[in-house]
């Protein structure tokens, strides 16, 4: 396995594009208007023979550099291993079973090692999304991946399938053979505060009530003077959400607020009858978690150095850490002996297995890093 990788920033390529036909597979993270511009015929040119992937993001990551308003480009080279891709826009149906059965149609399950998913951000639930393919890929099957970030402006994502850039976009992507090594980890570093509170009224990702009263309005008194800044400002403080009688938690990020409705959108599912605790951040703990996600990553490899390592990190990780998040990406690359080449991008919600479990749900706030490793 082989990877290059290129920089495109301040209109020009930090290094020349070369026609390349051996890669198999390339991801492309970057901004949303770079992205809906002529790049699409420039990199379909350059790599002739490989299915391009990839989203706009809030933020793209190369090596422990993060950049905006830039794209980079990461080729994959596998000498025994197989892919298979399909998309599927969630805007040509009605119903969300039927995408999930489409996608599901377009990829063979026979024979598949791991399944790496990338989602429109804004347009699709992440909870249904990981739910609803844990239900139809085999049990074996781990799940990783992330929903398209738009910086924090939460307007519009795209995602990049070959010559189809667009919103509403989800890719399913599949490894097959016995070459491929492929691990995952995923962890936050959030610390909860203030009482449990119960999710009195909801549907879906949107929240209306806590223990009876509005939950914007509880938000917005915790908040104090971020208040204003709404909706970006939430994702410094995150909600942890728990079932009842469980000590598995799952973080969930705003996505929007309604003023009238009194409402709260989120990019996963708000159950009624969960407890939801709101949440702070702590700049060591964080490092800390993306660390630990670097460790957990390894242990699947069986001893290997990965040749890739696909980064997912939440938005607000990067709002809060501010001008120490390359912290977390060289803690990682620390991890792995600074011999690995990493890439992705900061994202609206991750997808991976949680720490106890090999079922994907969808995670806010988390550090999610995929690695690879091909044995030849």
């Amino acid at each position: 396995m082989h990877t290059l990788q290129f920089h495109y920033e301040n209109s020009q390529w930090a290094s020349p594009l070369p026609v390349n036909n051996k890669s198999q597979l390339v991801f492309v993270f970057g901004n949303r208007n770079l992205m809906e511009s002529e790049f699409n015929k420039t990199l379909v040119t350059a790599f002739p023979n490989a299915d391009l992937i990839g989203c706009s993001t809030s933020g793209e990551i190369k090596s422990t550099e993060i950049f905006d308003d830039s794209l980079v480009v990461s080729a994959l080279e596998f000498e025994k291993t197989d892919i298979k891709i399909h998309s599927e826009n969630v805007q040509n149906y009605e119903d969300f079973d039927q995408v999930l059965t489409a996608l599901v149609s377009g990829i063979p399950l026979e024979g598949l090692k791991h399944l790496l998913v990338i989602s429109d951000g804004q347009l699709v639930n992440g909870t249904a999304l990981a739910d609803g393919l844990s239900k139809l890929i085999p049990k074996n099957v781990v799940i990783t991946g992330g929903l398209a970030g738009d910086d924090s402006r939460f307007e519009e994502t795209v995602v990049w399938h070959n010559e189809n850039v667009s919103s509403g976009l989800i890719i399913l992507c599949g490894f097959y053979g016995e070459a491929i090594k492929i691990g995952h980890g995923s962890l936050g570093g959030w610390i909860t505060f203030g009482p449990d509170r119960v999710i009195t009224k909801s549907v879906d990702n949107v929240l209306y009530e806590l223990d009876g009263q509005s939950a914007l309005d509880l938000y917005k008194k915790y908040l104090g003077e971020f208040a204003a800044e709404l909706p970006a400002s939430a994702l410094r403080f995150p909600l942890s959400v728990r079932a009842k009688g469980s000590t598995e938690a799952m973080v969930r990020t705003i996505l929007s607020i309604d003023e009238e409705t009194n409402s709260l959108t989120f990019a996963g599912d708000m159950p009624e009858g969960h407890y939801a605790t709101l949440m702070r951040a702590n700049s060591g703990k964080l490092i800390d978690g993306a660390e630990q996600a670097a460790h957990q990553s390894l242990i699947k490899l069986q001893g290997e150095t990965p040749e890739f390592a696909l980064l997912i990190s939440c938005v607000g990780r990067r709002l809060v850490l501010q001008q120490e998040t390359e912290f977390e990406l060289e803690s990682v690359q620390d991890v792995f002996s600074g011999k690995s080449i990493l890439g992705g991008f900061y994202s609206y919600g991750e997808l991976s297995p949680a720490s106890d479990s090999n079922q994907c749900a969808l995670h806010n706030q988390t550090m999610t890093i995929t690695t690879f490793s091909e044995l030849v």
